[in-house]
């Protein structure tokens, strides 16, 4: 007898794996709904100003809503899920977040998928139920007879069996398909607007990126001025002292001397920290494993440090690996000084193309990037590699600091 599997089971399965997709858009569309409300009362309020605060939280919710679609419409059509970059709107004064949401094309394009999920997706989950019953009597009853008579036909001529997909449970792969085909197109970017909003991107990076190098200058010239200069300028007054008295007063001489050899050693040392800011020399001589094992072992907190693929031997190019040492040297300086936290966690996994640096601990939240808390420079750093940071800080904790970085390998 043969095992192929009876026409009414494969079109079980099938409809059983479409039917699970189309009824979680039922619920996705109740929430659509109820989007769709909330965001139509923001913009109504936005006109009155005292909706503009919530317009963009309304559109952080909305972008969460819609990339879980696209991630199960790409994960049900096959095809690779590419996380959507949005603009940040958790930062900035209020007028630039509305701005920010009234201008990114992602957010129309989302704004106008919620009605239509609204509708069509808990049609279609509803059609879903109803084709259930139906299905399972005419194709359990035609197919199973139908195929009877094909076995019968096969067995007198010697011929196989067509096979049969069934006539009404065969439709719910078909609806399941259109479903994630228009959320998909609806959600999805053409490509000149993907490249538009790619150079917007860019602008805004670099932007950002300028900023940012032009207050590392300012940094390293402050600390250049106020340390090293400074102590360099009092040793050479030292050195001019001694040699006036070189001749009178040998023993004064010598004394001044052993001062200008501290005030030298001190300055080494201020301008061995500035370098350090600039590029760590432990970077150098241990690799990222070996510094972020370093910035952990004195963070004055137990520290957890995981690595995945970064130990063995294949070195990350250099602007990567002091990106992500300043990013755990800057957040674990954060945790050290403002979250009250008893223990951090630091966890970096090399994955193809792209190093991901995950910063956590158990403290009490609330961190926020207009505060001077430097996760405003971790962000800018970041998107000047062409990466991304997500920053999660929600009062009474915990805080985790998420960081993609490109890395060509």
């Amino acid at each position: 007898m043969s095992s192929t599997p009876l026409p009414l089971t494969a079109a079980v399965r099938r409809s059983w794996h479409a039917s699970q997709y189309l009824l979680i858009g039922i619920p996705v569309a109740l929430l659509a709904y109820v989007g769709a409300f909330l965001v139509v009362a923001a913009m109504l309020l936005a006109v009155v100003i005292i909706g503009l605060p919530a317009l963009p939280e309304a559109a952080q919710v909305l972008h969460r809503c819609a990339e879980f679609e696209r991630r199960r419409a790409a994960a049900y059509l096959g095809v690779p899920f590419r996380p959507t970059a949005y603009l940040p709107l958790d930062r900035g004064e209020l007028s630039e977040r509305v701005r920010r949401v009234l201008t990114d094309p992602t957010v129309r394009r989302e704004a106008v998928w919620l009605p239509v999920q609204a509708l069509i997706g808990n049609g279609l989950g509803y059609l879903t139920m109803v084709l259930w019953p139906v299905g399972m009597l005419v194709d359990g009853i035609a197919l199973s007879a139908v195929h009877l008579l094909d076995r019968c036909t096969a067995d007198e001529y010697g011929t196989p069996p067509p096979v049969r997909r069934g006539w009404v449970l065969r439709w719910h792969p078909v609806l399941a398909e259109l479903s994630a085909s228009w959320t998909r197109s609806l959600l999805t970017a053409s490509p000149s607007a993907e490249l538009t909003e790619r150079i917007e991107q860019l602008t805004e990076s670099r932007a950002g990126a300028v900023e940012a190098h032009g207050a590392e200058l300012r940094r390293i010239e402050r600390d250049l001025h106020d340390g090293a200069q400074a102590r360099i300028v009092a040793l050479s007054m030292r050195v001019g002292l001694a040699k006036q008295l070189l001749d009178r007063d040998p023993a004064a001489a010598r004394q001044r001397l052993d001062e200008a050899q501290d005030g030298a050693d001190a300055a080494l040392a201020e301008l061995r920290h500035v370098v350090r800011g600039i590029h760590p020399p432990v970077l150098t001589d241990r690799g990222l494993a070996g510094a972020v094992r370093a910035l952990a072992a004195g963070a004055g907190i137990p520290v957890t440090v995981e690595l995945d693929g970064v130990e063995d031997g294949r070195r990350l190019p250099a602007a990567i690996e002091a990106a992500a040492y300043f990013v755990v040297a800057e957040a674990l300086t954060n945790i050290s000084k403002h979250s009250g936290a008893t223990a951090a966690r630091v966890r970096i996994d090399r994955a193809p193309g792209v190093l991901l640096v995950s910063i956590g601990d158990d403290g009490r939240g609330g961190a926020d990037e207009s505060a001077g808390s430097g996760l405003v420079g971790i962000r800018r750093r970041i998107a000047a590699l062409d990466g991304t940071t997500r920053i999660s800080s929600p009062i009474g904790g915990p805080t985790d600091i998420e960081v993609e970085l490109p890395c060509g390998s």
